[in-house]
């Protein structure tokens, strides 16, 4: 089944603290964004790819896809003032009845987890990867412990997330209408009380957000050149 993949790419990671879009800054060889699109470049199921970003960084980014010879054909589409804005705006322009909104920081997702999503999501509409909590978990009021919560069903959510593109645009319709601002896009469509199927991610397919996170990037690819 082929698949529309939107990247929200126009946030400035203010807590990276680095100044710049986070998706630019070195890693290794090459931009944090270039190693996330290169884990989809041989995806066949992948037709095209949305990268929703700021009108000023257009010049930047196209650039950079020539530089490192990105082959799949990526669209530009401009950022709205928030994340679920710059989503809303990416899935209005996607071409095909399946998409996957992706984290432009998370350049570690394989193809198996893709597939498991999009697996998913064709068969029941909406799907999210994620990872069970390894950590002890508590609840935290005024800098005191009131209590330690259950950790069995808690799971970490990561991306990809897919969807039947109607289904999420209307999920984004009801929201944006109610101004309800959900947290990801699965959040939406649990909103509109549709069920969100969960399957495996990875502990691999981190988020580049920090400057720790970056360490441990940095030393996941040398790990694997």
């Amino acid at each position: 089944m082929k698949y529309t993949l939107v990247i929200p790419a126009a946030g400035k990671g203010k807590r990276m603290g680095a100044g710049i879009n986070k998706l630019l800054i070195p890693m290794q060889s090459a931009p944090v964004i270039i190693h996330t699109l290169r884990a989809f470049e041989n995806d066949s199921n992948c037709a095209e790819i949305i990268l929703v970003i700021s009108e000023d960084e257009y010049e930047t980014f196209s650039d950079l896809l020539a530089k490192y010879d990105i082959k799949k054909d990526v669209v530009f589409v401009n950022g709205g003032s928030e994340r679920q804005d710059s989503v809303y705006n990416g899935i209005c322009h996607a071409q095909h009845e399946y998409v996957l909104v992706h984290d432009g920081a998370r350049p570690f997702v394989t193809e198996g987890v893709t597939q498991r999503v999009l697996d998913a999501a064709v068969e029941y509409g909406a799907s999210i990867c994620a990872v069970p909590v390894k950590d002890t978990i508590k609840r935290i009021v005024d800098g005191v412990v009131e209590e330690t919560v259950e950790r069995s069903a808690l799971w970490a959510v990561q991306t990809p997330q897919g969807f039947h593109l109607p289904l999420l645009k209307k999920a984004h319709q009801i929201a944006r209408e109610a101004g309800y601002n959900g947290t990801d896009d699965a959040s939406l469509v649990e909103y509109i009380k549709h069920k969100v199927t969960v399957v495996e991610g990875s502990y691999y397919n981190i988020k580049v957000t920090t400057p720790d996170d970056l360490v441990v990037a940095e030393a996941f690819l040398r790990t694997n050149r």
